[in-house]
């Protein structure tokens, strides 16, 4: 490896902003944290902050929409009407 032209690797804790759940790993995102940090174990670590994580995310939590495909289907036939319909060969 090239010396100087890699980033830092180093540990840093992701925080959930929404739950407050935090992960503590290892990334290069260290060096360009904004000098936030938070105390893991004893151990003071860089934080980033994160919007939507596993524990928020609506698709794991179980909170997501259920899509009403029938009633979508029946929306596009109102707007579009015959138009929409497949034409048959002559």
């Amino acid at each position: 490896m090239q010396q100087g032209i890699h980033p830092t690797y180093g540990p840093v804790v992701f925080r959930d902003r929404s739950t407050g759940w935090t992960l503590l790993t290892r990334s290069t995102l260290s060096a360009a944290v904004g000098g936030e940090t938070v105390e893991v174990d004893g151990t003071t670590y860089p934080v980033v902050d994160v919007d939507v994580s596993a524990t928020s995310h609506p698709f794991w939590t179980g909170r997501g929409r259920v899509l009403d495909a029938e009633g979508r289907v029946e929306a596009f036939r109102r707007r579009y009407g015959a138009a929409a319909a497949p034409r048959g060969r002559s």
